[in-house]
């Protein structure tokens, strides 16, 4: 349950391509690595020509749209994943080559580049009524996970047998003592709030958690292919109205749009065609050609924040 940096996805080595000066980036016995030797050899590369592309598309984004990106908002984003992964985040962050950092840098692309599909996003009525009709609010739910159908019945019966004012605190020291769920079973098996765009979490324990009430739990256990899991509804808040929910509404058809490669690369495009692009190094003149000259859409994502936005779409069963 384990919720992952959707964000790392399409990450890519940041390589310093703007290098081309003689000054040594390495020193051995057989003599020194230039920074022009280092950025002839990393410009050919697929991963070099990923970071120049970003660069680009970075810089186009911010001049257009930097200013209704706000430091607040990345750093709200950055503690949700901090929050998820706890005494574990840092560790995470070092295997997946990341620092605290480069992760804001790249939360913040992902925040522009939603800034620029919802600028192009023609968002009608149809849409929103569709929207609806699978909209459910942001709630908060606790799990234990178990090995076994007989281990999750066991833990059930536990909850069942404890009085109407105990079921949560009875939740909370059963998911400490029996979840395998190391990341959650510290802190009561709570887990981050989620809506019904949320990618993280498996179908089938979105579907049993969205038909808790606040208080209640699932009375038989619900599988998953991490195991059996027993969830607890901490708060699930009305659905309102589809007015009340206008903003919700679009803003999820806007994620949606991020998440579709075609329109993505149509909406980057634009973006990249109104940044008055130039590229000065005559071997990398093509680099941006499938966004600058091609007028049919490409299901490609090359940039690191577009291949992260694509890849927040999957989701296991």
């Amino acid at each position: 349950m384990k919720k992952w940096l959707a964000i790392l996805a399409g990450l890519v080595i940041m390589i310093p391509l703007a290098a081309c000066g003689n000054k040594a980036v390495a020193t051995t016995s057989g003599g020194k690595v230039t920074e022009s030797a280092y950025y002839s050899s990393m410009k050919s590369t697929s991963s070099g020509k990923q970071v120049l592309q970003q660069m680009i598309l970075n810089k186009v984004l911010e001049k257009e749209y930097g200013d209704k990106v706000k430091k607040s908002a990345v750093t709200k984003e950055y503690n949700v994943y901090k929050a998820q992964y706890g005494s574990s985040f840092s560790s995470v962050l070092s295997q997946s080559g990341m620092t605290a950092s480069s992760l804001k840098e790249q939360i913040r692309s992902n925040l522009l580049l939603k800034e620029a599909v919802k600028d192009y996003s023609k968002i009608t009525q149809a849409q929103i009524d569709k929207q609806w009709k699978k909209y459910e609010p942001s709630v908060t739910t606790a799990h234990i996970l178990v090995a076994s159908e007989d281990d999750a019945n066991a833990v059930i019966d536990k909850l069942n047998a404890a009085s109407a004012d105990k079921k949560w605190s009875t939740f909370k020291k059963l998911a400490k003592s029996k979840s395998t769920d190391t990341t959650t079973a510290s802190t009561g098996g709570k887990l981050s709030a989620f809506d019904n765009t949320d990618t993280t979490l498996q179908s089938k324990y979105r579907k049993a958690a969205f038909q808790l009430k606040t208080g209640e739990y699932t009375t038989s256990a619900v599988k998953t292919s991490d195991g059996y899991e027993i969830i607890y509804m901490i708060k699930h808040p009305a659905k309102g109205t589809k007015k009340s929910n206008l903003n919700n509404l679009k803003d999820q058809i806007v994620t949606a749009n991020m998440s579709n490669s075609t329109k993505l690369h149509n909406v980057v495009s634009k973006v990249l065609k109104k940044g008055n692009v130039s590229i000065k190094d005559s071997d990398l003149k093509s680099i941006l050609d499938d966004y600058l000259t091609s007028s049919s859409s490409s299901s490609s994502t090359t940039s690191t924040t577009t291949s992260t936005s694509a890849s927040s779409s999957s989701d296991s069963e």
